[in-house]
């Protein structure tokens, strides 16, 4: 599965982006989907997932309240709204994809190549 993030770019604080996710040429619909961050001098971590049964969503508590992970219907895209965006959401922001994976970094297969968000104050 090769996964294509976009979205990201240059926003104020307060402001709002929807990153994307892609699939090339696969449906996502037997895949959990989680997205993760990694800002410059900080190891990746976890920001939100769903799952492909019953679209259970998980969050970090960072996030919780803010952040929205949602699927398309005919489950080839994933996106991550990001609203009441803050200095310290600025990363590269990935996704993944697998069917074991949620909330563990670990427990993905598949990963995107990333897209920059960079929030200013």
């Amino acid at each position: 599965v090769q996964l294509q993030a976009s979205g990201g770019g240059p926003v104020q604080t307060g402001g709002s982006l929807r990153l994307s996710c892609a699939a090339s040429g696969r449906t996502l619909s037997r895949y959990n989907m989680g997205w993760f961050r990694q800002a410059p001098g900080q190891e990746r971590e976890f920001v939100a997932a769903i799952t492909w049964i019953g679209s259970t969503t998980s969050y970090a508590d960072s996030v919780k309240g803010r952040f929205s992970i949602s699927r398309d219907n005919a489950k080839t895209t994933v996106y991550l709204q990001m609203n009441r965006l803050e200095p310290e959401d600025t990363a590269v922001y990935y996704c993944a994809a697998g069917t074991r994976g949620y909330t563990i970094m670990g427990e993905y297969d598949y990963w995107g190549q990333g897209t920059l968000v960079t929030v200013s104050s």
